[in-house]
């Protein structure tokens, strides 16, 4: 497969356990390149990534010395990907729950708007936990409002390929968006910048433990953060609302 100059599949990586490699060959089996950042993982799977890596131009491996979250993990590469001149990034979960399958889909929606990012919209199966489902609907409800509607769909689903100059802008400018909290604030900020959300349905997965499902979410901790994400989003749209009406009347986004 020859590598896209401009399009590249990132991987956050915390502690995913064997998943992570069927989920690196998966994605270079559909694309290419393929970065990877092990976000401090500490289960010792990600050095069977390296003599992967050494035989594979197509995989780069970055490797963080501690856990700072998905957020941040994926700041990491944005600044490597923007000096590289890359202009998009398709960020998927290494956990098994995205299937790879959909990634030239995905790229090629890309390519045809690449003003938008492309926001996968799950599709749900049996196997997703009722409470999950549930409780982003809430958070799916808030960044609605806070976008009065422009169409972000689902806010937490992290199958996504954005624009990178304008995400390394706004992750760059708020201190927020490094953990749990990146997927539905990024949409968010971005729709508020102007950057037209396009959906794309996506069958999503919750594996067992007995096929090596692994879950950072911690229902406390990351419903607070999420909590406090909204709250400030919130004060963000206030002031905004007189330019988004204007933008929302115009039929444009944010």
């Amino acid at each position: 497969m020859r590598p896209s100059r401009t399009h590249l599949v990132l991987i956050p990586t915390y502690n995913a356990g064997a998943l992570l490699l069927r989920t690196v060959r998966e994605a270079r089996a559909a694309w290419a390149p393929v970065w990877v950042v092990v976000d401090g993982s500490t289960d010792g799977w990600d050095a069977a990534l390296a003599p992967i890596e050494a035989g594979d131009p197509g995989l780069r491996v970055f490797r963080l010395p501690r856990n700072a979250g998905k957020g941040a993990a994926v700041l990491h590469a944005l600044r490597e990907a923007d000096r590289l001149g890359f202009t998009h990034a398709l960020v998927m979960d290494s956990d098994g729950q995205h299937p790879a399958d959909r990634i030239g889909e995905f790229m090629a929606a890309s390519a045809a708007a690449p003003e938008a990012m492309v926001l996968g919209q799950p599709v749900f199966g049996a196997d997703a936990p009722l409470e999950r489902v549930l409780g982003r609907r809430l958070s799916n409800w808030w960044a609605d409002l806070e976008t009065l509607w422009a169409g972000i769909g689902d806010s937490l689903f992290g199958f996504r390929v954005y624009p990178v100059r304008p995400l390394l802008e706004e992750m760059t400018r708020h201190r927020w968006m490094r953990r749990f909290d990146f997927d539905a604030e990024a949409a968010v900020r971005l729709c508020w910048r102007g950057v037209q959300p396009m959906k794309l349905p996506v069958p999503v997965r919750y594996l067992s433990r007995a096929e090596g499902g692994v879950s950072h979410f911690h229902y406390v901790r990351d419903n607070l953060l999420l909590a406090f994400m909204h709250l400030r989003l919130v004060l963000g749209f206030l002031p905004r609302l007189p330019r988004l009406l204007r933008r929302r009347l115009a039929g444009r986004p944010g």
